[in-house]
């Protein structure tokens, strides 16, 4: 249950919002304008990594000219339109957050993903004024699977880390929060099916959606 839980941090790919199926089509967007295909391992390789990490990795692995930052900049144009008129909150996310929040719990958001990205969920699904602190991974030295922006979160919320809990969907961000001291509900995700197995032995509790959370926590 939540036992001294203070604060709540969610992840944001997969867990507030289902969206890890764009990047696929990114990747094949991106990837084939350069005549290189999209390899079966790819997205084990860059499971976790920040923004940042993951252009370095794609600059690196296939060799690519551009930039990171024009990297960045073509993946975020790339995706825009998915964040801002196709991508769906996952069912019961919003009623959860409202309700942590109602509760005086306070809110993070700890993601690989891009900070534009966030901001575009929030204003869209009108979440935003929920949350105390908003964090990525490219604001700390490594990404997922390491603790890093979970216990920034906790740090921004002046919170002890054992007292948080962490909502996640990958195996990555949930060894992330594990390895931070924290406490970590998983809620499925399609994208993470073949790690299932693997994340219900890793996480505190693991939720096919986040309406099961509701009917579980006494709140």
């Amino acid at each position: 249950m939540l036992g001294n839980v203070k604060a709540v941090i969610f992840d944001m790919d997969g867990t507030i919002v289902d969206s890890m199926w764009v990047w696929d089509e990114v990747d094949i967007k991106f990837l084939g304008k350069r005549g290189i295909p999209v390899h079966k391992d790819l997205h084990e390789c860059i499971n976790g990594m920040s923004f940042s990490e993951t252009a370095k990795y794609f600059k690196k692995r296939f060799n690519l000219n551009d930039s990171i930052i024009d990297i960045k900049n073509e993946w975020t144009l790339l995706a825009d339109d998915y964040y801002k008129n196709r991508i769906s909150l996952k069912k019961g996310v919003d009623d959860l957050i409202k309700t942590f929040f109602k509760n005086n719990f306070k809110l993070g958001i700890g993601s690989s993903s891009s900070k534009h990205f966030i901001e575009i969920v929030l204003n869209r699904f009108l979440l935003k004024e929920y949350f105390h602190s908003i964090r990525v991974s490219c604001e700390v030295e490594k990404g997922k699977p390491y603790p890093d922006v979970y216990l920034k979160v906790a740090e921004d919320l002046l919170v002890n880390p054992k007292d948080c809990l962490v909502f996640e969907d990958s195996k990555a961000g949930v060894i992330a929060a594990k390895s931070a001291g924290m406490k970590v509900y998983a809620v499925a995700d399609n994208y993470s099916r073949k790690d299932w197995d693997e994340i219900r032995e890793i996480a505190d509790g693991f939720f096919v959606s986040f309406n099961d959370v509701l009917s579980y926590l006494p709140l």
